[in-house]
């Protein structure tokens, strides 16, 4: 039986592989490692499709090590107690291990000692924040890498090498692709190279051969195979951005239907990272300090959607854009600190106070208080005047309140007391 064609188009050296470039580009760390042939364990994480699998194989191929591949979840301590003999026997073996995220303690510290000592180079890939959801002993022992989503013109050139490909793909056979579909595919899978393979076997596989002997592939039956809708596109493959770009900007102007509209385009495509990472960024840049709990409501719906997945994540996100849209805004807090590091990277700093300087290096008696430091708890309200910016910029504001919501307001009455105190 034949294995898929996204299998078979796995990358066998380093060279092959697509995208990445920031790890196994020329003079790239991973590049370097493998050249070196200085492996360390690993983790590889994003998005699913996108090089995880392939990397690992194409670093046990560049370096002629066994691989063997096992998943935290299915497979048993059984099973690693057969790639732990196999890399006595042979010196070395590239462990891919899926899920890593989901190792059990059993396992885990199964898998520790031969971390160690080398025996076992692990690979492991997960979808997950490596630094939320591994556990720290497992971590402290592995580089962490963060993978990212495909460029359409990458995935362009996975499938062009599918085509082209004699031996594990389809040049053998006469196929032509309509420059419509090739662009759907490339932009419809998200940045997910084995959604795009998939699709593209199964248009061949399903797909007969007309009068000319040739499979012929349109637009209507990349549509057909990858079964996801895609966001409306130009030819430069700038729409994705250009949604995601009216989205902030519809929420921003309080537009809820504009909002919607945009998000249900989001979630056509699927692109469930892309939406997370923007209303995050939303609830502190266009909402901030005007409604500070919509930060972590936006979170909590982030995750239940994460946990939901498509099609109930639309649920809760809809509940975070409303609330986004309606809600009182103000972008004070990053204007504040994108002025305040203007400022430092123009070198406008000065030295730090002397009363603020630690204590422990000025002899001060008093534990943690540096020579002159008045100590504001021991002052009524909690509050002293004296200088805590540099005298260079002593007289700086960077932080300019707004009062569009009652926290913010709050807030600009306390900073004007003190600024009237000063």
């Amino acid at each position: 039986m034949q294995k898929p064609l996204a299998f078979r188009m796995r990358p066998r050296t380093i060279e092959e592989v697509i995208g990445q470039e920031h790890l196994v580009g020329k003079g790239k760390i991973i590049a370097r490692m493998v050249k070196a042939k200085q492996l360390t364990s690993m983790i590889l994480y994003g998005p699913p499709g996108i090089g995880k699998t392939s990397i690992a194989s194409a670093i046990a191929g560049s370096t002629k090590y066994a691989f063997r591949t096992l998943n935290a979840v299915t497979n048993n301590k059984k099973d690693m107690e057969i790639v732990a003999a196999e890399a006595k026997m042979s010196g070395k073996v590239i462990l891919l291990l899926d899920e890593v995220h989901r190792l059990d303690k059993a396992k885990q510290d199964f898998l520790l000692p031969y971390l160690e000592n080398g025996m076992i180079v692990l690979i492991g890939a997960t979808t997950s924040n490596p630094y939320h959801a591994i556990n720290p002993a497992i971590r402290s022992r592995c580089q962490i890498f963060e993978l990212k989503p495909l460029t359409p013109d990458e995935v362009k050139l996975a499938i062009k090498r599918a085509l082209e490909d004699d031996e594990r793909g389809y040049g053998h056979l006469n196929i032509e692709m309509t420059d419509e579909a090739l662009l759907y595919f490339a932009h419809a899978s998200g940045g997910d190279v084995r959604s795009a393979l998939n699709a593209l076997e199964l248009a061949v596989l399903s797909t007969d051969q007309n009068e000319d002997g040739i499979i012929y592939i349109d637009e209507a039956t990349a549509e057909e195979c990858l079964q996801k809708k895609s966001i409306v596109m130009d030819k430069d493959g700038d729409a994705h951005y250009d949604v995601l770009s009216a989205f902030q900007k519809s929420i921003r102007g309080s537009d809820v239907n504009a909002a919607l509209h945009y998000l249900g385009r989001l979630i056509e495509a699927g692109d469930l990272p892309s939406i997370s990472r923007r209303l995050i960024v939303i609830a502190y840049e266009d909402i901030g300090l005007a409604n500070p709990q919509a930060g972590s409501r936006t979170l909590a719906a982030i995750e239940t959607a994460e946990r939901l997945g498509f099609p109930e994540a639309r649920i809760p996100l809809a509940n975070a854009v409303i609330e986004l849209c309606l809600s009182p805004k103000s972008n004070s807090a990053i204007l504040a600190i994108d002025q305040a590091l203007a400022d430092i990277r123009k070198g406008i700093t000065g030295d730090v106070p002397d009363h603020l300087k630690d204590a422990h290096y000025k002899g001060a008696k008093e534990l943690g208080r540096g020579i002159g430091y008045l100590y504001p708890h021991d002052y009524e309200n909690g509050w002293v005047m004296q200088q805590y910016l540099p005298d260079k910029i002593k007289h700086k504001q960077y932080y300019h309140p707004k009062t569009t919501g009652k926290f913010e307001q709050a807030l600009a009455t306390v900073y004007e007391k003190l600024k009237a105190k000063k």
